[in-house]
Formats: C-alpha cells, structure tokens, sequence
C-alpha cells in the first residue's frame, strides 16, 4: 500500500473543494446518501475485517529496536522500555524511521539524550512554530538542507515520559 505523503490532505480537500464549487456552479446538489431502511428495520454492522491484529510490518518491531534501526544515530537513551520502532527503506538510501519509548527520566533529560547525538552528527534544532498543546517539549532536528528530518515529541504523565520520534534519516552522513 503506497504511503501517503504530506500533501495528500491538501490534494483531498482541493478535490473536495472542486466537487463543492462545480455542484454550486451547476445548479446541482449531491445525491441524498442517507441509506434507505424500512421501518423497524435495524442495519446490522459486520465487520469483514479486524482494527487490531497481531501481525506486524516487516519493517516493524514491537518491544525492542526494528532491524536496520540507525541506533547509533537515534541511541535509546539508558533506561528507557521500547515501545514500538520501525525502519523502512525510502527513496535514495534514506531511512523511515520511527520510535516510540516511554521512561522516567525528566523531560530535559530525555530530549537531550536524543539532542546530543544528532546535534553531533550535524544535524539543526528547531523548536515548532506552533508547540502541540499537550506535550512537555517538542523539537525538529534536519539536516542535508530538509532532506533529512526527525521531529520529537514528549509527554510527561504521572512521572512518566512518553516519547516518540519520526521522520527521514540516512544512516550514512551526507
């Protein structure tokens, strides 16, 4: 399945907003999608397939760092349960990569265990224009001119620190 990239939700409301314009252009309204039921009838739902499942990427690991992880780029700081971790080959030898920990080391503490190691592999923080409400910190770290970006968000609940980390990475400097 292809993996959507971020302009799909742009392309989609344009597509949207297209649709919407022609039928107001045209005079025309949308069909009624409301489903027709006879009276005291109740539409039963059955589900042809599972939310959940026990099966798991190939690029995916559950517990523990996914095979091809660039651990030595993005360390799992001392302490620190993996949740969930992924890495997937992208275009141009670069590298998918999530991870998703949760600890009880201090927020700075933690962002910094992850700072350290990009900062000295060349990579740039930023902190976001616009901080998700919600977290205790949050930072983006590029390199290569953006080719190469990983976004951190942490979340301190009851003493606890949930982090998780994404983006595109090559495991090998530019």
């Amino acid at each position: 399945m292809p993996r959507p990239t971020p302009r799909t939700p742009v392309r989609a409301a344009a597509c949207l907003a297209t649709i919407v314009v022609l039928a107001a252009c045209t005079g025309t309204t949308a069909p009624d999608a409301s489903p027709t039921t006879t009276a005291g009838a109740t539409p039963t739902p059955s589900a042809s397939e599972s939310l959940l499942t026990d099966q798991i990427g190939g690029h995916t690991a559950v517990g523990r760092l996914a095979d091809a992880f660039p651990a030595d780029l993005v360390p799992v700081p001392e302490g620190a349960e993996v949740l969930v971790s992924s890495a997937a080959p992208a275009a141009d030898g670069a590298v998918e990569i999530s991870l998703n920990l949760r600890t009880e080391q201090d927020t700075g503490g933690l962002l910094e265990a992850v700072r350290a190691p990009l900062v000295a592999a060349g990579f740039t923080e930023s902190a976001p224009a616009v901080p998700e409400a919600g977290l205790a910190a949050q930072a983006a770290f590029a390199r290569s001119d953006g080719a190469e970006l990983l976004v951190v968000g942490i979340l301190d609940r009851d003493g606890t620190r949930t982090m998780t980390l994404g983006g595109t990475v090559r495991t090998t400097a530019p």
